[in-house]
Parts: structure tokens; sequence; C-alpha cells
């Protein structure tokens, strides 16, 4: 017998399979705003250096703030104020344009940086001047907290394949809230990178989990709206975080704000139920009837429950159940390994593509707020736009279309002129549609493509795949230092190999989720 039969009888989308769809999608909502929140709190103001150490009480003092600033800061050829340098001395004579400033001293910034808090009441880069010299420690702070979330999605997707997944969500909820509150009190740029770090170890565990737990409720036929409901809640999580950090301009109350609907997933929790796939693989036969009961009660199908007995539960997985699966069973068989491989590949450069376009939101010299919205708003059609295709042409075509459209807009960009901002800008909002169309596609689709055994373990290493390219796609943004051209063509070979590797993948529309390992090694590829 298959799960699905079980399913089927007592109702495989009912009330309380929505019941998990809600509860999921609360815990969910703080995760994009942890995850794009570097572009708000280590944002760059428009900054240049401290002059005050020029002031010698004799003529400077007497002069205007514009006319201090030119005789002590030269001018770009854009013919805004250097950033990082200043004259060695006042140069009065500037004051006149008559002279030639190629050949006057400059030297860097002696006292500090004076910043315009216009936009941004307090930010990572004014408290601890993250600029100039200093500008790679801005960028590592992503990266530093994506590599928490790479290391944690393989910990936790390992744990909760071991111990189950509902008291690693519980885990997941309780640590990432206590690290990211715990950041927003940091004293030092230290302190801040090893909380945030383990903020991203602990808070990855929510994704993974909830998305494989909300899949392993529901039958075959409403999985995809699942796969499609889980993935706007990360839609509207990223609306909402425009709004929020519109209002919210200081980067401690920033993080506690979009800390706080944690507190409410906590206490959600108690409902959320164990997978019964999970436990029945795991011989725990007694508490998936107990769960499977308690589902046909609330979605009032208890007449259709004869079959739910421990000898019927029995006979769904047939594997053994007398030992732990690990990662190393992801690579154990012929199959599994090529699986692995070619997953682990396409997540790496769906999330290297998506957040590569998501980070660079001053990029194209729009409002940063307006951008966020757009990148965040471009999301919906697309997703919805998913849900229609992935029955229409499949799991497959889906993933290798969007990718291929995602690509074509980097591409694009590489050719349209920096001057036109509006267009690039447009470009890239609709290249950030392709690209959540195939992140939501490739949840969804992976998690189809594993057996319930190594579930977890699979979708934790897809995630630490991902983490990897979202850790590498800050330091891409910094390739325009080699050419300006550089991380456009960088991001766009990803989602172009991204789409060659999903058509090696085999289709999952309409088929049962494979049970144990012996499945996929016996599956022929459609």
């Amino acid at each position: 017998m298959k799960f699905e039969n079980i399913l089927s009888d007592i109702n495989g989308f009912g009330r309380f399979q929505k019941m998990i769809i809600v509860i999921s999608f609360i815990g969910r909502f703080a995760l994009p705003c942890h995850f794009m929140l570097n572009n708000f709190i280590a944002a760059v103001p428009s900054h240049h250096c401290d002059i005050s150490s020029l002031d010698d009480g004799g003529i400077f003092s007497k002069l205007s703030l514009p006319e201090r600033l030119a005789v002590s800061i030269p001018v770009q050829e854009d013919g805004t104020l250097s950033s990082c340098m200043m004259f060695a001395e006042p140069q009065y004579q500037l004051l006149s344009n008559s002279s030639d400033i190629t050949d006057l001293p400059t030297v860097s910034c002696q006292n500090g940086w004076v910043y315009d808090n216009s936009t941004f009441k307090s930010t990572l880069t004014s408290e601890w001047d993250l600029v100039c010299d200093e500008r790679g420690k801005n960028k590592a702070t992503t990266t530093i907290f994506f590599v928490g979330v790479m290391f944690g999605a393989m910990s936790f997707g390992s744990l909760s394949d071991r111990f189950g997944r509902r008291i690693m969500l519980l885990v997941s909820y309780v640590s990432g809230m206590l690290f990211a509150v715990a950041s927003a009190f940091s004293s030092s740029y230290v302190m801040f990178i090893v909380l945030r770090f383990f903020t991203g170890f602990c808070i990855t565990g929510i994704v993974i989990i909830s998305s494989v737990l909300s899949v392993e409720w529901v039958d075959i036929e409403h999985r995809k709206l699942v796969g499609v409901i889980d993935n706007l809640s990360w839609t509207f999580g990223n609306t909402g975080f425009a709004a929020i950090a519109y209002f919210v301009t200081d980067w401690r109350w920033l993080i506690l704000s979009v800390t706080s609907p944690l507190i409410l997933a906590i206490i959600t929790w108690r409902w959320m139920p164990e997978s019964a796939r999970w436990l029945i693989a795991n011989g725990k036969l007694e508490q998936a009837q107990t769960y499977l009961k308690k589902c046909a009660k609330i979605n009032r199908t208890e007449g259709l429950t004869d079959n739910l007995n421990t000898e019927t539960l029995s006979t769904i997985v047939t594997e053994k159940r007398d030992r732990v699966y690990s990662y190393l069973d992801l690579i154990r068989t012929p199959k599994m390994r090529k699986l692995a491989l070619r997953t682990g590949t396409l997540w790496f450069c769906v999330a290297t593509s998506f957040y590569g376009i998501s980070f660079n939101i001053t990029g194209f010299g729009l409002n940063i707020y307006l951008t966020q919205f757009t990148y965040a708003v471009i999301e919906l059609p697309a997703k919805v736009s998913v849900y229609f295709l992935l029955d229409k042409i499949g799991r497959r075509c889906t993933e290798v279309g969007a990718l291929l459209l995602s690509g074509l807009c980097l591409g694009i960009n590489i050719i349209v002129p920096k001057d036109m901002s509006v267009v690039r800008t447009v470009v890239a909002v609709i290249g950030k549609g392709f690209a959540s169309a195939s992140f939501a596609t490739v949840i969804l689709y992976s998690s189809e493509l594993y057996p319930t055994v190594v579930r977890q373990n699979g979708m934790g290493f897809n995630s630490f795949m991902a983490r990897f390219g979202v850790a590498v796609a800050p330091l891409i943004l910094l390739l325009d230092e080699v050419w300006k051209h550089l991380p456009q063509l960088v991001l766009c070979s990803a989602a172009l190999l991204g789409a060659i590797v999903a058509r090696t993948l085999p289709e999952t529309r309409n088929r049962c989720l494979p049970e144990t390992i012996q499945d996929i090694e016996e599956q022929s590829r459609a």
C-alpha cells in the first residue's frame, strides 16, 4: 500500500492540511526579511571625510559648510564629493574655481566620516565605519550570515530526519529568535557577525523543515498548490519588509521588528503535527496512526479509517528501519548519487542568480525602498504562473524555462547603457520574476525527487548548496571593480548552467512520492 492511498481515504487536502499551511506561513514570514536584511541594515549612506580636524580657528571657521567642503574634499568626475579622500590642508584658492586640482595633495580620511542620515537613522556602515578600505567588511556581513545558513541547512536537514520534523522546527524557531534578538544588541562588529552567523544557522531550519512537512501531508493533486503557497509566504514577507524598512530606519530596531513574527510562530507550533510519513519510515507506527486519525477527525472522514492499523502502515515502507539515514545515503547508490549532484548544482545556480539580482537593489540608481518593493511584488504573478505551468508543462520544463528567461534578462542588462537606469531596472525586475519562479519550482520539484527516508537530508544538502550560492552572490557583485559588466555575466552564466542541469532531471508530475532509496534506483528517467 502507498501512503497516498491512505491520504486519499482521509482527504489529502482538508482542514488538517490547511492548518499546517497556515502555521507554516506564520513562521516563514520572518525568513525573507532576515535574508534581505542586509540590503537595509548594511546600506551605505552618502558620506564624506570628517573635516573638523582642518579647523584651525582662522579662515576655515568663518566659511559656510558648502565652502568648507569645497576647500577640503576633492570632487570626483561625476561632480560628487569624494567619499574616501580629503585634501591634506584647506585649499582656499578653490573658492575662486581658478586652480587646477589634479596635483593637489590628498590623503585618506583622517578623522572618520560624516554620513547623510536623511534616509537611514543608523546602519552598520555608519555605526562601525564600514566604508572605503573597510568596504569588504560590509559585504562580508551578508556572506557570513549565509555561511551560517549554509551549515544550518545541512545540520537541520540531518537532525530532522533523525529526530523528527516537528521538534526540530521548534528548535529552529526558538534558537533563531534568540540569536537574532541578541545580534540587535551587538556592541562591536565582531560580536555582530558571530551572532548573525548563528542566526542564519538556526533560522534556516524553518524553511527546509516546514516545506517538507507541508508536502508530506498532502495528496499528489495538491502538492503543487502547497509548494506555491509556501513560496507566496516569501513574497508577502518581502513585500511587508519593504514597508517595515521604510518606517524603521534604525538597524537595531529593524532586526527586532522583523524577528517578532517568530513569537507567534512559537505559540502556534503546538498545533503542528509530526510528519506521518517520517513516523512510518522510522517504525513509529502507533504515533503515525494517532496523527492520521487526528487528520481524519479534523477532515471529517472518520468513517474511512478502518485501514488505519499498524499492520497496514507497516506495509508502506519496506526498507530497513533499524538504522539511521545520513547524508552518506545520498551518495551510496548510483542514481541517488547522480540525483544529489544534479539537484545540488541546480540549487546553487538558482540561488546565485536569484540573490545576485535581489542584493543589487542600489545598482540601478532608483529609490531603494521602491526597488525592494517592486522586486517583491513581481514574485506574485511569477509564482501564480508557476502554479498553472507545473501541471500544464511539468516541473522540469517550468524550471528550465524560468532559468533560461532569467539568464536572458541578465544578459540584456549587460548591453543596456548604465545611464538608462529605468530600463535596466525594468529588465532586472522581470529577471527577478523569472528567478523567483525558478526558486518556487525547484523547492517543490526537489522535495518530490527525494525518497521519504532521506528527503530531509536531501533538502538539507540542496539548501546547503543554495546558501553557498547566496554567500557567493555578494562577492560576485564586487567583481564590478574588475569589469563593470562582470557580475551580470557571471550571474547570467549561472542561470544558463542551471537550465542545462535541470533538463537532465526526471519529471515528477502526477507521480507518487518515492518512499525508499530502492524506489529511486528502480525508476527510469522520464
